[in-house]
C-alpha cells in the first residue's frame, strides 16, 4: 500500500536539519547537492537500516526524559520500501522491571549517552531486530521549532475531545485535598475527578487545521480521548501527520535558503536533539530521503487492537499488581514477557508488509 503520508521521511529529513544546523555552515554545500543533483547514489548496502525515534518531554514536564513515543523504522533501499512500527509506552518489560518508556531515562542516569544505549538494546531485545541509530527529540524544542516555522497545516481525520490532557507543571498539584486523601485518591478510577486541576479540555475539528508548536503537542500526545482517538493505533496516526508536516514546511526551500530561520533552527534545536549518528553519515541520511521519496510506507502499531472495530492487538491489559509495581501497563496476550509473537509479527511486517493479527493467539 503506498502511503499519502511518507512519516519516514519526516524522520530523515528531521536528522538532516537537525545536524545541518547543529554543525553550522560547513554543511550547507551538502543540502545545496542534496536540492539540485540529481545524480546523488547512497551508499550501497546490503541490509535494512533500522531507525528508533524517541519522543521525551524534556524541560519542566514531569519524567522529562520518559519516551512518549517510540517508534521503530526499517528501511530498505534496495526494495525501495519503509516498515514503521510504534510501541506503546505502556508495554512491560520484565528485565527493566518497568515501562519501556522508562529505558531512555534509566541509561542516561547510569551512564553519559546510556539513554540511547539502553533503548536500543530494549528495543531490540522486544522486536528481535538490530537498531543501527536511534533519535531522541525533546518536544519542549518541537513546539519551538514549528512556531518558528509558522506553524502545520494539518488534516484532522476526525473530530476529537479530551477532557484529561496533563497540564504542564501541575502534575503534583493537590487541588485543595488534604494530604490524607492523597494516598487513596492516587489509586481512585478516574484521577480526572480526583485532581481536576491537573487536566485541561483539547478539542480538534475535522478537516485541515494550522497548528502553533503547542496544540501540534497536543495533538500528537492526547493519549485520553473519546471513541476511536482514544487509542494507541490513532495517537501514532497523528504523530505520523505531524512530523511529514514538519519535514514538509522545514524543507521548503524558503526555509533552507532563510539564514534567520536556519539561525533561529539552530539556537532551537541544539539543544533538543540526542542521538548517535556520526557527523560523517549525515550527508548519507540526507541522500538516503531524496533516494526513498517514491518508497512504498508500510505501517503497523502494537497495541491491544480495538474490539468495536474487530481489529484484534497483540497485547492486553492485566489487572493493576504488585507485579507491575502498582501501574497499568500492557503486556504480550500471551504471557508476560513472551514477546515471540511480537518478534513474529516485526518481522513479517519487515519481509512482506501489512500482516495480518490473529483473533486469537496459536
Amino acid at each position: 500500500m503506498r502511503k499519502k503520508i511518507f512519516f519516514v521521511l519526516g524522520i530523515l529529513f528531521f536528522v538532516g536539519i537537525v545536524f545541518f544546523v547543529l554543525q553550522g555552515p560547513k554543511f550547507f554545500p551538502i543540502i545545496l547537492e542534496f536540492l539540485f543533483n540529481r545524480e546523488i547514489e547512497l551508499k550501497k548496502t546490503e541490509n535494512n537500516i533500522n531507525v528508533i525515534l524517541l519522543g521525551t518531554g524534556g524541560g519542566v514536564h514531569q519524567g522529562p526524559d520518559l519516551t512518549d513515543t517510540i517508534i521503530f523504522a526499517s528501511i530498505d533501499p534496495g526494495k525501495n520500501r519503509v516498515v514503521l512500527v510504534s510501541i506503546p509506552r505502556d508495554l512491560w518489560v520484565p528485565d527493566l522491571r518497568a515501562k519501556i518508556n522508562s529505558a531512555y531515562a534509566y541509561g542516561n542516569s547510569k551512564k553519559e549517552q546510556g539513554g540511547l544505549i539502553l533503548a536500543k538494546a530494549v528495543v531490540a531485545d522486544i522486536i528481535n531486530q538490530p537498531i543501527d541509530y536511534a533519535i531522541r527529540i525533546d518536544f519542549n524544542g518541537f513546539v519551538k521549532a514549528v512556531d518558528l516555522i509558522g506553524g502545520l497545516d494539518v488534516d484532522v481525520e476526525r473530530t476529537f475531545d479530551d477532557f484529561e490532557y496533563p497540564i504542564v507543571g501541575s502534575e503534583d498539584d493537590l487541588c485543595g485535598r488534604k494530604e490524607e486523601e492523597i494516598e487513596l485518591l492516587a489509586t481512585a478510577s478516574s484521577q480526572l475527578e480526583a485532581f481536576p486541576c491537573r487536566y485541561t479540555h483539547v478539542r480538534f475539528n475535522q478537516g485541515i487545521q494550522h497548528m502553533n508548536g503547542e496544540t501540534a503537542l497536543q495533538f500528537v500526545r492526547s493519549r485520553h480521548a473519546e471513541g476511536e482517538e482514544g487509542t494507541d493505533f490513532a495517537r501514532s496516526k497523528r504523530q505520523e501527520k505531524i512530523i511529514a508536516s514538519f519535514k514538509d514546511k522545514v524543507f521548503a526551500l524558503e526555509t533552507l535558503v532563510n539564514p534567520v530561520k536556519v539561525i533561529g533552527l539552530y539556537s532551537t534545536i541544539k539543544d533538543s536533539i540526542d542521538t548517535n549518528i556520526q557527523e560523517e553519515e549525515i550527508d548519507d541520511f540526507i541522500k538516503l530521503a531524496q533516494k526513498m521519496q517514491e518508497a512504498v510506507i508500510y505501517s503497523a502499531t502494537i497495541d491491544y487492537g480495538d474490539e468495536k472495530q474487530d481489529r484484534p492487538g497483540l497485547l492486553l491489559n492485566p489487572p493493576i499488581s504488585s507485579d507491575f509495581r502498582g501501574q497499568w501497563v500492557l503486556i504480550p496476550r500471551i504471557g508476560n514477557g513472551d514477546f515471540s509473537e511480537i518478534q513474529k509479527y516485526v518481522e513479517c511486517e519487515i519481509k512482506v508488509g501489512e500482516c495480518p493479527i490473529a483473533e486469537n493467539p496459536l
